[in-house]
């Protein structure tokens, strides 16, 4: 799963929303769009989020976005509120299984807000490299990292599923998202990832502008129809909401979230 980027600040805003950067393309096969990518260069990558990250935890910077530092965090309100909302229906208590998400980004963009909650335990399911310097840097009695889902359950019992921007990025989404889909957990949180009104699943390779990393990989647009399709019947959309993320494209999409939760529990 490569590091995803997106806006960051508005600097960057002008490069990612014209043809140089962003989407491209209209590919027929995950092969096709990985030979005509440059693909990216991990360590350097890795290397630059935990730098950014160390800051954050230190205090010495307010957030991080893939790779990139703020001096004010910007909220992901539905997101949040979708985080609360689990933990309110569980008596306060929130255990996240947070499927690529970094070295835990998301959980110190919401840190301040979480610190309320009387029990708060954050799973990392990530790459190897991403786990070994998450348990070197990192993990404390909150904010753990592990290598697969499998080992995550080991461990413990999430309540809710995190997918913040990765499904897109992977080869195979919809087999990842069949596994999460038969987790005990019953809550599911989907954030911006891609959606287009069209009825299939459409490839482009995406290109980050040089002022961030030099990159490009496969992405994933997919389609609303088709999505909701793989979504299993004892699962219930429970809200949706936008993203502000832009990128140019050759055709008209967006990025959305949503929060499912199981209606029928599991025997």
């Amino acid at each position: 799963m490569p590091p995803v980027f997106s806006h960051r600040a508005k600097q960057l805003q002008v490069d990612q929303t014209t043809g140089s950067y962003g989407l491209s393309g209209d590919y027929r096969s995950w092969d096709e769009a990985r030979s005509a990518s440059s693909g990216y260069d991990e360590g350097i990558i890795l290397e630059k989020t935990q730098a950014a990250l160390l800051k954050v935890k230190n205090g010495n910077a307010a957030y991080e976005r893939d790779s990139v530092l703020f001096d004010e965090i910007q909220y992901a309100w539905p997101l949040l509120a979708s985080l609360m909302w689990v933990a309110a229906k569980s008596g306060g208590w929130l255990n996240v299984l947070d499927f690529g998400g970094s070295l835990g980004s998301s959980f110190f963009q919401n840190r301040v807000f979480l610190s309320a909650l009387p029990e708060v335990r954050w799973n990392i399911v990530e790459q190897s490299c991403h786990v070994r310097s998450g348990k070197a840097y990192f993990e404390d009695d909150k904010l753990h990292f592990y290598t697969d889902i499998t080992a995550c359950l080991a461990d413990t019992q999430p309540n809710v599923v995190l997918l913040s921007s990765v499904l897109q990025y992977l080869k195979h989404p919809y087999a990842v998202l069949d596994q999460l889909l038969t987790l005990s957990c019953d809550h599911i949180i989907i954030d911006r990832t891609p959606f287009w009104a069209g009825p299939t699943d459409r490839l482009c390779v995406q290109t980050v502008p040089p002022s961030i990393y030099s990159a490009s990989y496969p992405s994933w647009i997919f389609s609303r129809q088709q999505f909701y399709a793989h979504i299993h019947e004892d699962w219930k959309i429970m809200a949706r909401f936008d993203n502000p993320d832009r990128l140019s494209c050759p055709f008209d999409f967006s990025y959305q979230g949503m929060i499912f939760a199981r209606s029928k529990k599991i025997s």
